[in-house]
């Protein structure tokens, strides 16, 4: 039994730990009723229709009116959706009113929003369900593959990251390379590698109409989708997906992509190289990674805070699943990422560009 020297212990530091506490187990409680309420078209009912109080928001969605009742407290609670008095003027919680800000609305029910963020709840609650097989990984060091998890993860990791490519991939981080754009503009050969369900793949397709775009994944499934998304988009003459690895990529591409995978990979130093064999002459990798920083000190910040969990969950599992287990983590840093790139052949490895959330580095042989 562990004992503590109870001198030792500054009250205030104390009381501001359990407070820490009380945050995060809150926000924890959160995410999963958040995506409840995106499941169930909660948000967006309320977004169209507020203000309202639970029984009009459950006769609007077909719910149980007690639930969604509790549902909507605990959303105001956490500042997702807004109090906004009560029907009758009483204090009888089943007649307080809600609704959304525009903000809110903007957040939670517009997918086409660079704010857009219902996907982390997809997401991150699909990545909570290997809790028992992950507790075993940490005593045996084996790895969780990606294909492992609850299908929630791929539908989830795409409407996370989707926003931002949206927002920054053809108008920031293709124009920051050297060259590149001007290629996709006149026409290109592009891999998308670890391109999970398609979406930076049609992105680019719809804004480079004279390039011809290849997506590759080993996820059967997600290829599935993408192809089907491709269809649904209208690019599917100029865009093909393919079930492979990293590693077993091949062809000539003048333009070769990662979009915030090459550190999920077991071998993200073999993915590279394959990527470099793969390039045609005065061709170009465009890698993006998630935000990271080169010291434990920068990254002790709310993003920091985000990313490591996810790291831990899901992204350090993946890269222990397979040989060699390299293990990379999202949380690399700009030093390291640019040091596998060159291990793996590139004469250039720089970062071109970043936003709030990702790093976008330029790879040349």
């Amino acid at each position: 039994m562990t004992t503590t020297d109870t001198s030792a212990v500054d009250a205030e530091r104390l009381e501001e730990l359990l407070h820490q506490v009380v945050t995060d187990v809150g926000a924890a409680m959160t995410v999963p009723l958040a995506l409840i309420g995106d499941r169930l078209g909660l948000f967006t009912a309320l977004a169209k229709g507020g203000p309202m109080n639970a029984g009009q928001l459950a006769e609007r969605t077909g719910l149980d009116a007690r639930y969604v009742q509790e549902w909507l407290l605990a959303m105001a609670t956490t500042g997702y959706v807004t109090h906004d008095g009560s029907t009758d003027g009483s204090s009888d919680p089943a007649q307080a009113r809600y609704r959304m800000s525009p903000e809110q609305a903007e957040a939670f029910t517009n997918p086409e929003s660079p704010a857009y963020v219902a996907g982390a709840f997809q997401n991150l609650t699909a990545a909570t369900r290997i809790l028992d097989r992950l507790t075993e990984a940490f005593r045996t060091g084996e790895g969780v593959g990606w294909h492992e998890h609850h299908e929630d993860l791929f539908l989830g990791t795409e409407r996370f990251f989707r926003p931002s490519y949206l927002a920054n991939l053809t108008s920031t981080w293709i124009p920051a390379l050297t060259g590149v754009e001007d290629k996709l503009r006149t026409g290109a050969r592009v891999a998308d590698v670890g391109c999970g369900l398609g979406a930076s793949t049609i992105i680019m397709a719809k804004e480079y109409p004279n390039s011809t775009f290849v997506g590759v994944d080993y996820h059967g499934p997600s290829i599935v989708l993408a192809q089907h998304r491709a269809a649904d988009a209208g690019v599917a003459d100029r865009v093909s997906f393919r079930t492979m690895g990293a590693a077993d990529l091949d062809g000539s591409f003048d333009f070769i992509t990662f979009f915030d995978c090459l550190h999920d990979m077991p071998d993200p130093v073999g993915a590279l190289r394959a990527a470099s064999s793969a390039l045609a002459d005065d061709g170009t990798v465009m890698l993006v990674e998630p935000m990271s920083w080169d010291s434990i000190e920068e990254t002790l910040n709310p993003l920091g805070r985000l990313l490591a969990g996810a790291s831990a969950w899901i992204c350090l599992p993946s890269g222990l699943s397979a040989e060699p287990a390299y293990g990379l983590g999202n949380q690399a840093g700009p030093a390291r990422t640019c040091a596998l790139a060159r291990e793996a052949g590139f004469g250039v490895a720089r970062e071109a560009v970043a936003t709030d959330f990702n790093r976008v580095y330029e790879l040349r042989r």
